[in-house]
């Protein structure tokens, strides 16, 4: 600005909203402020743009149902990456399983570099069938922290179990598509 001052264009923090708006606009900076991260986060396990739309405002209203079990003193984003991941979860265990994973998700999981792009693209559809095919806990696991290369203590601190169990989960669903992809005539 011409006289030197600057306008802060971080959202407010949601006590100061809430006591100038009340709780209503309170809630929607918060909403406004963290729902990009959340929405990712969903993302990234989903693997859906229209479905992590839907359970981010899931999760929110779940946040909104539960403040009053919020802790002040510690950081909003891990709390609501749980609440997130729970949403997920659910989503996951409740959808049929002959549901397939989107197509977009066959271009980010790597293949082989072999030379005709059929056998590729047939790889990565093998690939993603076996990932789809794992049960609900594993594939999580192994989304975020093989996939999406998420450190083990920040999927553990998300699925709200120990670092032991991460990496349990994880061994295990990678010998699950290990032998998927054996059992397919594809060498992993």
């Amino acid at each position: 600005m011409p006289n030197g001052t600057s306008i802060d264009r971080r959202p407010p923090e949601p006590a100061q909203t809430t006591a100038a708006y009340g709780p209503e606009a309170a809630f929607e900076a918060l909403f406004r402020q963290h729902q990009r991260a959340v929405y990712s986060w969903i993302l990234r396990i989903v693997r859906d743009r229209g479905i992590a739309e839907d359970l981010t405002i899931e999760t929110f209203f779940r946040i909104h149902r539960s403040e009053g079990r919020f802790d002040p003193s510690r950081a909003f984003e891990p709390w609501a990456r749980r609440i997130a991941t729970r949403v997920a979860f659910d989503w996951l265990r409740a959808r049929r399983p002959e549901s397939i994973m989107p197509e977009e998700f066959f271009a980010t999981v790597p293949a082989n570099s072999i030379g005709d792009p059929a056998i590729a693209a047939e790889t990565r559809r093998a690939i993603a069938a076996a990932v789809n095919c794992l049960p609900p806990k594993l594939r999580i696991a192994a989304l975020l922290a093989v996939i999406e290369e998420r450190p083990q203590r920040e999927v553990a601190d998300a699925l709200e179990i120990s670092l032991a169990a991460v990496k349990v989960r994880v061994f295990r669903a990678l010998r699950l598509l290990r032998n998927d992809l054996q059992r397919q005539g594809i060498r992993p």
